[in-house]
């Protein structure tokens, strides 16, 4: 009698090049997605630069050169500006203690002492501040003695007084930024909305008040609004409020 029993089934033992062979497409497929994407980051991420850079330029917070800024110190934050060419190094790292190389320490001495000088009646009533940061001289007018609470027009009885400081400033070539203080309250008003705003409309006031009135070059003027985010003092306190609400006048010791 014929026997029909089946020869056992022949093992084929490479089905697992099957399972790896798909794998090994799908972990390709991956590595290629994720090379792609990497590329169309790297391209935003230098379109991102080449625009911020070009916006710095136009803003004349850096030289239009070939020069690329390098990292940014997390320490260091970006005031809004309206720049005449000057860097911005007062707010440098702390242990920043050099000043550029055009500074003239005799040369700065006998600023300030014109300036003490003039500003004596000023000084005395607590008005002005004058003190030496790394890159320059800062003259301090603060909002009690120079401007009424919200407003970034100059109190008509101290153009006087600032217009001793212009006088002061034509008869040297350094370079000067005017900028902008204020207290943490926030403000909002139909003119300001903001603390930016209004540091920013006092810096530029200022500026726009040396260029037409005072004679002085726009070329040597840059000026910039920091709004509460550079405190002279703390602002806990109604007397440390009162000081951050100024405008500084830093004197740089380099053009």
């Amino acid at each position: 009698m014929r026997d029909r029993r089946k020869p056992p089934a022949h093992i084929n033992h490479e089905r697992w090049l099957v399972s790896y062979a798909d794998f090994v497409t799908l972990l390709f497929a991956f590595f290629v997605v994720l090379y792609a994407s990497a590329q169309i980051d790297k391209q935003r991420a230098v379109k991102l630069s080449d625009a911020i850079d070009s916006a710095f330029q136009q803003l004349g917070i850096f030289q239009k050169d070939n020069h690329k800024p390098g990292p940014v110190d997390p320490r260091i934050s970006l005031p809004t500006a309206v720049n005449g060419g000057q860097d911005l190094s007062r707010w440098a790292p702390e242990g920043h203690e050099q000043l550029g190389s055009g500074y003239n320490k005799k040369d700065f001495n006998a600023i300030r002492s014109e300036l003490e000088r003039a500003l004596a009646a000023e000084i005395r009533r607590n008005e002005v501040a004058l003190h030496m940061e790394p890159d320059g001289l800062v003259v301090s007018l603060r909002e009690a003695g120079f401007f009424d609470s919200g407003s970034a027009s100059i109190k008509p009885g101290s153009e006087a007084a600032f217009a001793r400081v212009a006088k002061i400033l034509q008869e040297h070539s350094c370079a000067v930024r005017i900028e902008g203080h204020t207290d943490n309250v926030p403000i909002h008003t139909t003119q300001f909305a903001s603390n930016w705003e209004l540091s920013t409309a006092r810096a530029t006031g200022l500026v726009k008040s040396l260029v037409e009135q005072h004679g002085i070059s726009a070329t040597r003027l840059s000026a910039a609004g920091y709004a509460e985010f550079h405190p002279a003092a703390d602002n806990g306190t109604a007397q440390g409020r009162q000081l951050n609400r100024r405008v500084d006048v830093v004197i740089l010791s380099k053009n």
